[in-house]
């Protein structure tokens, strides 16, 4: 896996050993970033169970200015904080440890507005309604921020959630990709 353009352009990823982090495929994060790329430049952004830290390292290597990474297995925190520093990334990444209930917790209390949160958790977990309560209870969406929901095809999610709206989807093979705003 590699940075697909930008600063970054190139740049291998470390990938994770075994199953238990799911990378977002290359196929699936350009379909993603063609969709988003006017929301990337001086965006902040959180990738939150970011497992290898893809998502958000596209996101600073095409010009966003902050990411916060999260996750809650050491693993992948210890991979994340690895592929920061070969992206030499470190002057605009913030790696939180913890669930994702707890990270989203942490952002609201810093009072921060997120411009693109990635969503990605395992899936069949039900995750996705609880992450979408919780950035709306603690208003860490700004005004024209973006919801970027990536999922399985066969789990489609709900035209409208919290309030927030559809505003695309597009399916890759056996994953889909739902946009909220």
């Amino acid at each position: 896996m590699r940075i697909i353009t930008g600063d970054f352009k190139g740049r291998r990823l470390e990938m994770p050993v075994g199953k238990d982090i799911r990378p977002t495929t290359e196929k699936v994060k350009e379909a993603i970033f063609s969709i988003i790329a006017g929301n990337v430049p001086g965006a902040v952004c959180v990738d939150l169970f970011a497992g290898t830290g893809n998502l958000g390292l596209e996101a600073l290597s095409r010009g966003a200015e902050k990411c916060y990474f999260a996750d809650n297995s050491r693993d992948s925190l210890n991979l994340i904080k690895r592929n920061i520093a070969m992206c030499k990334a470190e002057e605009w990444s913030t790696v939180i440890p913890g669930d994702f209930e707890r990270v989203l917790q942490r952002l609201g209390e810093r009072g921060e507005k997120i411009d693109i949160f990635f969503l990605d958790p395992p899936y069949r977990e039900g995750l996705y309604e609880k992450c979408f309560e919780l950035i709306r209870e603690y208003d860490l969406l700004a005004k024209e921020g973006i919801i970027v929901a990536e999922h399985g095809e066969r789990e489609p999610l709900p035209e409208e959630i919290e309030d927030y709206i559809v505003l695309k989807e597009k399916t890759y093979g056996s994953i889909a990709i739902t946009i909220y705003g």
